[in-house]
């Protein structure tokens, strides 16, 4: 008979399963051999698979309705005859109710046939011990008294209750500090300095008192967000060597009052930047407030993506402070954002390169943690590329030619560092890098301001000259 090559590949495919069956059911066999052998074995109702070569973890079977686990077996001992004076006799330590039975519990070891009990509870529970059942026995101390059951009143109950709660007492004197650190200070002297500078660069006339006003709204917007931020990751926070001495880890004030504290800076700040400032400086704080507490601070346990997120909430103070100075969204605004944008990869990288253990004690996804080599490669590509944003400065601008030539410097400074850390990836390259970065960024705004090019406002501000009256 005629056979086409399809046929002719489902009988070799046949075949082959064949084989496969063939070779497969005796290991099936001794596997259940196996099963059968280990259940028979053991007299209790429980079973477990920790014995087989393909599972790498214990399982849990359900007999009668009832979970049946055992994750350690049992110590057996090995009990000898007391009359045995040349073998050694193991007695387990067992918790006693009865004061009494703790002196059995500490008998030496090297108990010999001549050994003989002091009371009659003592020579109860050795007779206990050399009461064979089968091959094994269980060592168990019987007295005759009946354990004592201590009866435990409501009243103390609740004190002992009362006990286990830590007392919170806030100090009047000391919340200037609780309040400093809940709106981690640092940070937002930061946000107030990226932001006046961006009003100073603002190529229009300075104006202190918009200036005042735009820095007050946006450190109080900063404060909010951080205390959100510090209230939402209490938990992980207390799992972590930087952050577990934070007022909320430590219990110095509630969370309703870190919430207050919170709105308390956060909607007078918004306010002050919408109706004192304008509604886009406004618009552009309560933004960052949102990005930082409900996009940034959830993703830090999703996805490496934060450190970009975070980024962006960096790069927008600069922003404001233009936006301040001038009531509208320009080129120059978002090149202040882009040095701010790209400054911080190599500064939170390197910080977070120290800080691996930490972040993932806290279960943080950091890309020090779970991208290591990215985290060198992304500090690496923004540090190299603050030198042509450099470059771009005078083309929109902002500055003069000579910013991007007195800047070149410390740009290949901090590229250098950032090429050491992404070669060796040492703790040393990530703590050069890191404390290049915090000098950095003030350099480079200062010299960004010392070669500002004013652009607008110099024909208002110029004074008038008074011109002769033609005859």
């Amino acid at each position: 008979m005629y056979k086409t090559p399809c046929s002719r590949l489902t009988g070799f495919l046949g075949v082959r399963v064949k084989q496969q069956l063939v070779q497969t059911v005796p290991r099936c066999n001794q596997t259940a051999r196996n099963l059968i052998y280990l259940h028979r074995k053991d007299p209790s109702n429980w079973l477990t698979y920790q014995h087989l070569n393909f599972l790498k973890r214990q399982y849990v079977t359900k007999n009668s309705s009832v979970l049946h686990q055992r994750a350690v077996p049992k110590h057996e001992l090995t009990i000898v005859d007391i009359r045995d004076a040349s073998v050694k006799r193991q007695v387990e330590r067992i918790p006693a109710i009865n004061p009494e039975l703790t002196e059995v519990a500490l008998l030496s070891e090297d108990v010999t046939q001549k050994a003989q009990p002091k009371n009659s509870s003592t020579k109860a529970a050795l007779q206990s011990v050399t009461a064979p059942k089968g091959s094994e026995s269980h060592l168990t101390a019987t007295t005759d008294e009946p354990p004592h059951v201590h009866v435990e009143t409501e009243e103390a109950r609740q004190a002992r209750l009362d006990r286990q709660w830590k007392p919170l007492k806030v100090d009047v004197a000391d919340l200037p500090d609780v309040y400093s650190r809940l709106a981690k200070i640092k940070l937002t002297a930061l946000v107030v300095t990226t932001a006046a500078a961006g009003f100073a660069m603002a190529p229009v006339p300075f104006d202190p008192i918009m200036f005042f006003v735009s820095s007050l709204g946006t450190g109080l917007a900063s404060c909010a967000a951080n205390s959100i931020n510090q209230y939402f990751e209490v938990p992980f926070d207390s799992n972590m060597n930087r952050t577990k001495n934070r007022p909320l880890v430590r219990g110095q004030i509630s969370p309703l009052h870190a919430v207050s504290f919170a709105l308390a800076c956060g909607i007078p700040g918004v306010a002050l930047l919408t109706l004192a400032v304008n509604p886009l400086t406004g618009f552009l704080g309560a933004l960052n407030i949102f990005l930082y507490t409900c996009c940034y601070t959830p993703l830090k346990r999703l996805s490496i993506i934060n450190t970009w997120v975070g980024a962006v909430v960096g790069a927008i103070p600069p922003v404001m402070g233009w936006c301040a100075a001038t009531g509208s969204l320009e080129p120059g605004a978002l090149l202040l954002g882009s040095f701010l944008y790209s400054w911080q990869f190599p500064h939170f990288n390197a910080l977070s390169w120290n800080l691996r253990e930490d972040y993932s004690r806290g279960g943080y996804r950091m890309m020090s943690v779970t991208h290591p080599g990215t985290c060198k490669r992304v500090a690496l590509r923004h540090s190299l590329g603050l030198i042509p944003l450099s470059t771009l400065a005078p083309v929109l601008d902002v500055t003069t030619w000579t910013f991007p030539v007195i800047s070149l410097p410390i740009n290949l400074y901090i590229s250098y560092l950032a090429a050491r850390f992404y070669h060796k990836g040492d703790r040393n390259s990530a703590r050069k890098l890191f404390f290049c970065s915090l000098w950095h960024l003030p350099m480079l705004l200062l010299l960004a301001l010392t070669c500002k090019k004013y652009s607008r406002g110099q024909e208002d501000t110029a004074p008038l000259t008074p011109t002769p009256p033609s005859k």
